[in-house]
């Protein structure tokens, strides 16, 4: 009697004999596939899960269903550098930063919704959280069922990974939390989710042409990561000391002391995740920093000293600060905060980040806040409120105007009044407004604006900083003489 067939290895395509749990042609691990979501079915079970479904209630000629290639879901510019450079990343220690994920009670949702129903829910839910999981150029590495693993570090290095995978995770948490999910059938389902995640080293092995990688965590890192998702109250995220050590001050946490973690001799120190953190830099005041004193940069902050001069006599100006990694431009920056304090100069501060070249207006929103007096805590009533009231004190037409920035803030308009507008002539109207405030806020007085880190700002911003300065300019050269324009950008 001929050998009853096994499963056919999803790496080479290799049939394989009844039982085998890794492939004989290849040695990549086996596992049966549940045929309405795709989730791996552990030895003998009977029902899926991740979705509910009986495993034997699929046609016995129906194949699994597949796993999505990476190549699928990641997006064309992340793809494009990992292959670019994955010669150089195959075989390196990477210190990395895992975060786990996983729906709560997602047996209890498959029970209700049938299979159907979760698979749509699962599509959904993968859509919105890999959307932000690539946005801080992180990669999922495996789907696990109704959840998942991404690792940011690895393969594309990064000395911030630990702040994009918080700020990734609490993103997600947003993103799915906010609103009910609708499936096609119609069906709203509001998700509770529970993450972990935890920093260690991982060894990078070969990244193939689909981006599927294969990687060794050096010590527990992942499995700590999935200990912590699953101690995790629905709804929380956990963070090793490991990772609440990166990330002090750039995110908001809850101490909750040692945890016994299964497998673990040593009780592991665990903080909730709770918010994002004020700090924006290392230099920022109360960052808890001591400061060496100022030499070497006169000659520079005098030549801001001059351009200040300028800006209070009424005349904008575009200052550039220039110069290699670690030669001073933060710290000078820092000097020139100092000096604006004792003349009561207006100062607005934006910052690009690392992580935000593909996210439009990352400094500008901090500057219209900044402009707004709108803080990290006010509500959409209270930034209506606060936008309004800016508009209004600097004579700019709240009614015309506010919905631009409203809408810049993430905040639906109540009056719909952008309704019938193309997004090309919202970007119009946003930039003129937003010009328009500043230039508004420096005719009343001196007004600094500070934009760090140029290096990473997105297409939006740079277009919009050099219609300013390209104002500032024209503003300067029609009424010299005239106060029209204090602002040094």
């Amino acid at each position: 009697m001929p050998a009853r067939s096994g499963p056919t290895c999803s790496q080479c395509r290799q049939e394989n004999p009844a039982g085998a749990r890794f492939c004989v042609g290849c040695g990549a691990r086996l596992a049966s596939a549940c045929a309405g979501c795709g989730a791996d079915l552990p030895d003998g079970a009977r029902f899926c899960p991740a979705c509910g479904r009986a495993v034997d209630s699929a046609p016995a000629s129906a194949a699994p269903a597949a796993r999505p290639e990476p190549e699928s879901y990641t997006p064309r510019h992340l793809a494009e550098k990992i292959l670019t450079s994955r010669s150089a990343m195959q075989g390196e220690r990477k210190p990395v930063t895992v975060l786990f994920c996983d729906l709560v009670s997602s047996t209890a949702l498959a029970e209700r919704l049938g299979a159907d129903g979760m698979h749509g829910l699962l599509s959904r839910f993968f859509e919105l959280a890999l959307a932000e999981v690539h946005r801080y150029e992180g990669t999922v590495n495996q789907f696990l069922g109704d959840g998942f693993m991404a690792l940011f570090g690895a393969p594309i290095a990064h000395e911030d990974h630990a702040r994009r995978a918080v700020l990734a995770a609490l993103d997600i948490r947003r993103a799915v939390g906010e609103r009910p999910l609708t499936l096609p059938s119609g069906d709203e389902v509001q998700l509770t989710l529970r993450m972990g995640l935890h920093t260690g080293v991982v060894v990078v092995g070969a990244i193939g042409d689909n981006l599927r990688m294969d990687y060794t965590a050096v010590g527990d890192t992942s499995h700590l990561a999935a200990r912590l998702q699953q101690a995790a109250e629905p709804g929380g995220i956990l963070l090793s000391d490991a990772t609440a050590r990166l990330v002090e001050g750039y995110a908001l946490l809850e101490a909750r002391g040692p945890m016994a973690i299964r497998g673990r001799s040593e009780p592991l120190v665990v903080h909730a995740l709770t918010g994002r953190g004020t700090r924006r830099s290392a230099l920022d005041p109360g960052a808890g920093r001591v400061l060496s004193p100022f030499v070497g940069r006169e000659r520079e902050l005098a030549t801001l000293g001059d351009a200040l001069a300028q800006v209070a006599a009424g005349h904008g100006q575009a200052v550039g600060v220039v110069g290699e990694p670690g030669a001073g431009k933060s710290r000078l920056a820092l000097e020139l905060r100092r000096t604006l304090a004792d003349r009561g100069i207006t100062l607005l501060e934006g910052r690009c980040l690392s992580y935000g070249g593909a996210i439009p207006y990352v400094p500008v929103l901090d500057l219209v806040r900044a402009a707004c007096a709108i803080g990290d805590t006010d509500t959409p009533e209270q930034v209506t409120e606060r936008v309004d009231a800016a508009l209004a004190a600097l004579s700019l037409g709240a009614r015309d105007r506010a919905g631009y920035l409203l809408h810049l803030l993430g905040i639906k308009d109540p009056e719909n009044r952008l309704a019938a507008l193309s997004a090309e002539q919202i970007m119009a109207q946003t930039f003129d407004t937003l010009r328009e405030l500043l230039l508004a806020m420096g005719r009343r007085g001196p007004v600094v604006i500070l934009v760090e880190d140029l290096h990473w700002v997105d297409r939006t911003s740079e277009a919009f900083l050099a219609s300013l300065v390209e104002r500032l300019s024209g503003e300067n050269a029609e009424k010299p003489g005239q106060r029209d324009s204090g602002v040094v950008a």
